[in-house]
This record gives structure tokens, C-alpha cells and sequence, in this order.
């Protein structure tokens, strides 16, 4: 294989859906839905009303535009995505994920690299906090509460 036929290392498959936490998950589907047109754009919106009321959910909706947006216009790249019912992980899908829940988690550090991995540096802070902003209002809306995070680890290894 040639380097014109290599796949893109960002849809690397790095495990599957069902391992995510709720947040996480959610994160993943609703960039597909964003990242697929305007029709899976509104049934994003109408699942968000349906579930969480249309205050919370315009709300959760507009943000979650604003961070798609960010990554579309500052991105190093374009991020890759799977299929709508894929149920793979890929790369880049998992750092969007994990940049999301570390920036709701207060882990500014955390989401700071993980932002630099989609923008350029410069545009890393920005996407942090638009991450922030998304990630607590869908917090809210899932019911989900992070859980106790020690400042430091009291090991780096975890298996």
C-alpha cells in the first residue's frame, strides 16, 4: 500500500462505543450528527428537546455547534469521524470525547493538550473552554455527575 491508500490515522479504530462513559458516548454520536448535514443536525435538536426541554436543549445545542465549529474552522485537520451507526471508536473521535469530559471535569491541563491535538496551539485555550462550556451544560442535561477526581494521581499506572 501506498501512501496516497493509507487510511487516516484519526479513524484508527481504538475501541468501541459501549466502552464509553455516557458523556463521552454522547460526545461521539452527536459529532457524527453534527459532521452529517443538516438532517441529522435536527434530529439532534429534536432528540435534545425531547429529552431535556427546549430551554436546556437550545442551550446544550447552540453550544455543542459553537465547539463543532471551532474544530471544523481552527483544526489542524479535519477530524475523523465513523459511520452513524458505527459501532467502532475511532482516534480523533475519542480525543473529542476525552477533551470534552476532561474540560467538564475541571481538568484544565488535560484539556488544554487534548485541544492542542485538534487546533493549532494558539486556538488550543479557546477550544478548551468552548469544551468547558459544552461539556457542563450536557452534564446537566444527561444527569451525569463526574466523579472525584484526585489533584494527582497517586499512580500514573493504571493496570
Amino acid at each position: 500500500m501506498n501512501l496516497a491508500q493509507t487510511p487516516p490515522r484519526g479513524g484508527v479504530t481504538v475501541g468501541t462505543l459501549s466502552d464509553l462513559p455516557p458523556l463521552e458516548a454522547g460526545a461521539v454520536i452527536y459529532l457524527r450528527h453534527w459532521f452529517s448535514g443538516a438532517g441529522t443536525r435536527e434530529q439532534m435538536r429534536r432528540d435534545f428537546e425531547v429529552n431535556f426541554g427546549p430551554e436546556m436543549a437550545e442551550a446544550a445545542f447552540e453550544a455543542f455547534g459553537r465547539l463543532c465549529n471551532f474544530c471544523a474552522t481552527h483544526g489542524r485537520r479535519p477530524l475523523v469521524r465513523h459511520g452513524m451507526t458505527c459501532k467502532c471508536l475511532g482516534a480523533d473521535e475519542n480525543c473529542f470525547a476525552n477533551l470534552l469530559a476532561s474540560a467538564a471535569a475541571g481538568q484544565q491541563d488535560d484539556a488544554h493538550i487534548l485541544a492542542s491535538l485538534i487546533v493549532t496551539p494558539r486556538n488550543a485555550q479557546e477550544l478548551a473552554r468552548l469544551a468547558s462550556d459544552c461539556g457542563l451544560l450536557m452534564q446537566q442535561i444527561m444527569g451525569v455527575q463526574p466523579p472525584p477526581q484526585p489533584v494527582r494521581p497517586a499512580a500514573a499506572t493504571l493496570h
